[in-house]
């Protein structure tokens, strides 16, 4: 898959130092993936969220962090929306 919105990943990591290793472990993971539906999404990460108009809310760090995605399985995109802590994923709309 390729990854768009790394510069919103990168802008968290570098204010949350603690989240570098885990997000750069599912950045990995994901611009290796090749995903054709939301089961092959699920059977690498169960604990993900899915949502509306093929969003997919990412756990990292165990449940500490979130990132907020789109993915287009056709044209093999994963679009990062938002990352936050647990706390501010509590006060996303």
């Amino acid at each position: 898959m390729r990854l768009v919105g790394r510069q919103l990943l990168d802008d968290f990591a570098a204010q949350h130092a603690e989240i570098r290793g885990p997000l750069n472990a599912w950045v990995a993971e994901v611009e290796e993936a090749e995903w054709e539906g939301p089961a092959d999404v699920r059977a690498r990460f169960p604990s993900a969220s899915f949502l509306a108009d093929n969003r997919i809310v990412f756990n990292i760090k165990g449940n500490k962090f979130r990132i907020e995605t789109k993915v287009n399985y056709e044209v093999t995109v994963v679009l990062a929306l938002r990352m936050g802590t647990h706390a501010e994923y509590s006060k996303w709309k």
